[in-house]
């Protein structure tokens, strides 16, 4: 009885400091509303959170965004919408460099396969999944039949409705969502700074604050060749913006968090996972690196690789420094304890998930062993480049297709083939030299890391050196043609076999190594791990109750906090900086690269209004997904952007912590004094305030 009495009381006191915390990247069919009105006096309805919701769009390519007008127009980051700028830029104009500004609708150019989501319906389908695997079946047979089911649901879904349809993991398995989206393909580019703006600082100052960042882009999203009428479906743009200490909401598609993974889990990533991608991503920079030096043209080709690679480095630094710290790792160990103690206790939880801990322990050694093999042969890593993947997709695709939908490899369902379609039969330019160098430099990371003699190594080179392999297959593919490619696509299986494309027989030989280790994967490490997490949660959800959130899932969140500065190295760091400041922060550094401000922005020094804020901090609850997330005040209106991290918030990815660890957002008071006062935008100034004329 005593050993209860403290159980009960010291869960209350977790959840009493849950409670006082900004924690929680929150479904939108579980809001913590009573927390919020416990906390704040503010309570959301159910109204509002559907506005909400309509008017937050998610992008294909890994960031968030929102409707922010009636006519489709749409907002995100400079650094998620920098990739159509790649795509449309060439060797005549470079729009990250130069920026990019439609003054009319003629004048916005279409991203070649730029989609966006909108979240419609939310769906539990948790029975469904969960019956579909029966007693007395090996977690390999549960797993597949459970993969089985998510891609029936989903199929039957599209079919249905005529919407995008996921079935998502949620509380690592315990809980299955249905998520319609509606989807829009055609979108179209608005208005971007230019990158040394929108990333002012550069890589010295990402993760960092005082930030003097306009990190924005927007873009128009069209249905049926004209401007989508949203109704009222979007989010209007606040007339006041905020102070220190108001409440502000983030409505994004958080990536990924590691939050209720076990210490054996995290003891994977520490040791295997974490350090591989180190060490890849150090490589992959200094290499494109080289590249770039190499010519004007290469550089510019590079550009994005190395902007992506550089901020993923930092992350995961940052990450590594989170499982190295001995007082997190504590915590992460206490609570781990306390859950187990817990359900020992219970003599009927016991036997249901008592050992589910020590099995996902045991699985970490058949993790380990195939690790490298997965990550090289199956996620792509040892065929890199855009000519590799589309050719990947194409040799699957054609064998996938022969089965019922049910049966496939989930990306090549019926619900999700028009999505891959799309990038498919992308217009977008590919580039030989980069291509010939991506190729060359994996495959022979391929061979170095499982050896000469591994099948997949002898099925992939057949005697020649990786870069006559690579070569040979990027100058003589005739991938490059979108028409090449719906041929192909279009002759299934039998189009494939006969091909005798350079690339296309690269991919083809490697495949039956691939599919091997994935079904490897899956049934040694993926549905054991999947079958004992979701005890786990189930053990969580009777010791602790479901009034929680479950790890990101690159799906629509809620997260809530105030404006807030803080503390670190004996400093005091304000929430805001001001547009005034830029100038003077660009003169502490000699006005150099990267703090050197674009002559749009010297230009325009007595035009502004230099007490304008610019960027500002919260204690909202984000990780990487959240770029381009609007932040909106009490009545849902646009207060700013999110688009960074500060560094103390790295470690977020395991455990929230808001004694320094910030959300930094662009002010939306700087947006408009921007789009005024520097780039004379005065229409999309107009019409994000709702001004005709």
């Amino acid at each position: 009885m005593r050993r209860r009495i403290l159980l009960i009381v010291a869960m209350v006191c977790v959840l009493a400091s849950l409670a006082a915390a900004d924690e929680g990247m929150w479904l939108y069919n579980k809001a913590p509303v009573n927390r919020i009105k416990a906390k704040y006096g503010f309570e959301p309805t159910q109204a509002w959170l559907d506005h909400l919701r309509l008017g937050s769009v998610r992008f294909n390519n890994g960031g968030s965004g929102s409707f922010v007008s009636p006519d489709g127009l749409t907002f995100t980051n400079h650094h998620v919408g920098r990739v159509c700028l790649q795509q449309l830029s060439t060797d005549k104009v470079d729009y990250i460099k130069t920026g990019f500004y439609a003054k009319t609708e003629a004048e916005e150019a279409k991203c070649p396969d730029l989609e966006l989501n909108v979240l419609m319906n939310i769906k539990d389908v948790t029975a469904e999944v969960h019956d579909a695997a029966t007693k007395g079946m090996t977690a390999a047979e549960a797993g597949k039949a459970e993969r089985e089911k998510i891609s029936e649901i989903e199929t039957n879904c599209a079919k249905t409705t005529g919407l995008r349809c996921d079935v998502v993991t949620l509380y690592s398995g315990g809980m299955y969502n249905l998520y319609e989206y509606k989807k829009y393909t055609d979108v179209r580019l608005v208005f971007a700074p230019e990158a040394s703006t929108a990333f002012f600082g550069g890589d010295p100052d990402n993760f960092e604050f005082p930030r003097y960042d306009l990190d924005i882009t927007f873009f128009r999203v069209y249905e049926n060749g004209k401007p989508v009428q949203l109704g009222n479906d979007y989010l209007r743009w606040a007339k006041q913006g905020v102070k220190e200490g108001d409440l502000v909401f983030v409505s994004g598609n958080p990536g990924g968090t590691d939050r209720t993974m076990t210490m054996a889990q995290l003891g994977f990533m520490r040791d295997v996972s974490y350090p591989f991608a180190v060490e890849f991503l150090t490589h992959r920079d200094n290499l494109l690196k080289k590249f770039s030096a190499e010519s004007e043209e290469n550089a510019r080709v590079a550009a994005d690789d190395i902007f992506g690679i550089e901020n993923s480095l930092k992350v995961y630094h940052g990450r590594v420094r989170g499982l190295a710290d001995a007082k997190l790792m504590e915590t992460k160990q206490a609570e781990e304890d306390a859950l187990r103690k817990a359900v020992d206790a219970n003599p009927e939880l016991k036997a249901k998930y008592g050992d589910a801990w020590d099995k996902l322990a045991a699985v970490s050694a058949v993790e380990r062993k195939l690790y490298l093999p997965y990550a090289l042969e199956e996620r792509g890593i040892g065929f890199s480049g855009e000519l590799a993947g589309i050719a990947r997709n194409l040799v699957r695709v054609a064998a996938e297709k022969e089965k019922p939908s049910a049966l496939r490899m989930r990306e090549y369902s019926d619900a999700r083939l028009p999505s891959l379609e799309q990038g498919l039969f992308s217009s977008a330019p590919i580039y030989k030299s980069m291509e010939e160098t991506l190729l060359t430099d994996s495959l022979t990371m391929l061979r170095d890391k499982l050896g000469a003699e591994s099948e997949v190594v002898k099925a992939a080179l057949n005697g020649k050196t990786p870069a006559e392999v690579a070569t040979n297959a990027v100058d003589n593919t005739k991938l490059y043609d979108v028409a090449f490619r719906k041929e192909l696509f279009n002759g299934g299986e039998k189009a494939i076999a006969e091909s005798t494309d350079p690339m296309i027989v690269l991919m083809r030989s490697v495949d039956p190594e691939a599919r091997a280790v994935r079904k490897q994967w899956q049934d040694e490490v993926e549905s054991v791990v999947r079958q004992n997490a979701t005890r786990i949660a189930q053990a969580r959800f009777a010791v602790q109750g479901t009034d929680s959130y479950p790890d990101a899932t690159f799906t629509l969140r809620l997260a809530y906090g105030t404006v807030k500065g803080y503390e670190q190295d004996g400093k005091k760091i304000p929430a805001w900086t001001t547009m005034g400041a830029t100038y003077k922060y660009a003169a502490e550094h000699g006005d150099k690269d990267p703090y050197k401000l674009e002559e749009t922005w010297v230009k325009a020094k007595s035009a502004i209004n230099p007490k304008t804020p610019f960027d500002f901090v919260s204690t909202a609850d984000i990780i990487g997904g959240n770029s381009g997330s609007p932040t909106v005040d009490k009545n849902g209106n646009v207060v700013g952007i999110v688009f960074d991290m500060n560094e103390p918030s790295l470690v977020w990815d395991f455990a929230y912590d808001s004694r320094q660890g910030r959300c930094v957002h662009v002010d939306s008071r700087a947006i408009i004094e921007a789009l005024r006062n520097i780039y004379h935008a005065n229409g999309l100034a107009n019409e994000l305030e709702g001004i005709k004329k």
